[in-house]
C-alpha cells in the first residue's frame, strides 16, 4: 500500500468546507486538475468513496463525514505542535551546556549572560571552563564546544566568530633593560612568554623565531600581567594592550610583524539537529564578539583589534 501523504488530506478537508473543485483549487493555489487528483489518490488509498458528485455540487460521503472529523482534529494537532516548536525557537528553554577557555568564561559569559538569560527566560545555563591549549573532541553531554583554533577533523559542525588580532609588547623597564629586538630573529636572545611556536608575518614574509621561553604559559591573562611586570615580550590581543589600566605599562615589540589572530570557533552538531535554544546562543553572541560591544574591549573601539571572517582560523600560544 502506497504511503498516505499529508498533503492529499489537507486537500480533502478544503473540499469538504468549499464543496467544489475549482474553490478548493483555488484556496490551495493548485489547478483544479491536480485537486481533483489529489482526491483521487486519496479514496484509492482508504478504498472508500469520501465524496459524491452531483447537481449541485459535491458532496461528502457519511464516511466522508466521520473520516472528515479525523482528519480536521489530527491538522488541528500538527498546528499546535508546529507552533509550539515555533514558540521554542523563539523563547527556547531547558539547559544549554558549553564547554569553553577560562578566559572566554571570564570575558565573554560573565558579562554577557545576565543579558542572554533576561532575553531568554526560560533557559539555565552550563557552564564547563578549561585550560586553552586543551585539544580534544567534545563530549556528546555538551552542546556547543568553544575552541581557539578550527578542528581538522571533526562530527560536529563549526561556525566562526573574528579573530583576536595580537601584537608582541613588553614593559618599557624591559625594553630599557634587553633592549628592542629590530627582527624576528632578534627574539631568540630575549626573554620570552609564551607556549608553542611563535609565527610571524609582515606582508608575504612569514618569520618562524626560535624564542626562549621564561615562562611558558597559555593564558593570556597570566601572560600580560608578566608582561607588565617586566619578565620579558609576550604575545597578547590587541584589546588586552589597549586596556586603560595596562596601555601605559606596556611597548609595541616589531610592530611591522604580526602573530597569527586567534579566530574563535563554536562546534555542534550539524545544522539538521540544531536546536533553538543553541540557535539562540550562537546568534546572540555574533552580535557582541568582534563589535564594539565586544565585552572583552571594557567600551573601547573594536577597530584593529579583530580580525574578519574571512581570516583562517589558527591556534596560537
Amino acid at each position: 500500500m502506497n504511503t498516505l501523504d499529508l498533503n492529499d488530506i489537507r486537500t480533502f478537508v478544503a473540499i469538504a468546507e468549499v464543496a467544489t473543485l475549482t474553490a478548493a483549487a483555488k484556496e490551495l493555489h493548485l489547478p483544479a486538475s491536480t485537486v481533483s487528483r489529489s482526491l483521487t489518490r486519496l479514496e484509492k488509498h482508504l478504498g472508500i468513496l469520501l465524496v459524491r458528485r452531483s447537481p449541485k455540487g459535491l458532496v461528502v460521503t457519511d464516511s466522508g463525514r466521520e473520516y472528515l472529523q479525523s482528519c480536521r482534529k489530527a491538522l488541528r494537532m500538527l498546528k499546535e505542535g508546529g507552533d509550539l516548536l515555533e514558540s521554542r525557537r523563539t523563547s527556547p528553554g531547558g539547559l544549554i551546556k558549553v564547554a569553553c577557555p577560562i578566559h572566554m568564561a571570564r570575558e565573554v559569559f560573565a558579562p554577557l549572560l545576565k543579558e542572554f538569560l533576561r532575553r531568554f527566560p526560560e533557559l539555565r545555563m552550563e557552564i564547563e571552563a578549561y585550560a586553552s591549549d586543551w585539544d580534544q573532541e567534545p563530549r556528546e553531554d555538551v552542546d556547543v564546544f568553544f575552541k581557539l583554533r578550527a578542528p581538522k577533523d571533526s562530527l560536529r559542525h563549526v561556525r566562526l566568530y573574528p579573530g583576536a588580532a595580537r601584537g608582541l609588547f613588553a614593559s618599557p623597564e624591559y625594553v630599557e633593560t634587553a633592549g628592542t629586538p629590530a627582527s624576528p630573529d632578534d627574539l631568540s636572545v630575549h626573554a620570552c612568554i609564551g607556549a608553542g611556536a611563535w609565527k610571524l608575518r609582515r606582508g608575504e614574509k612569514v618569520a618562524n623565531p626560535n624564542v626562549s621561553f621564561r615562562v611558558v604559559s597559555s593564558d593570556p591573562a597570566v601572560n600580560l600581567k608578566l608582561a607588565v611586570d617586566g619578565l620579558g615580550i609576550a604575545i597578547m590581543p590587541i584589546y588586552m594592550s589597549k586596556s586603560p589600566d595596562v596601555r601605559d605599562s606596556l611597548v609595541s615589540i616589531l610592530p611591522d610583524w604580526s602573530p597569527e589572530p586567534i579566530t574563535l570557533c563554536a562546534l555542534f552538531f550539524d545544522p539538521s539537529r540544531l536546536t533553538p535554544k543553541v540557535q539562540v546562543l550562537l546568534d546572540f553572541l555574533a552580535e557582541y564578539l568582534g563589535t564594539d560591544r565586544d565585552p572583552r574591549l571594557h567600551r573601547l573601539a573594536a577597530k584593529g583589534c579583530f580580525t574578519d571572517l574571512s581570516h583562517p582560523p589558527t591556534s596560537g600560544p
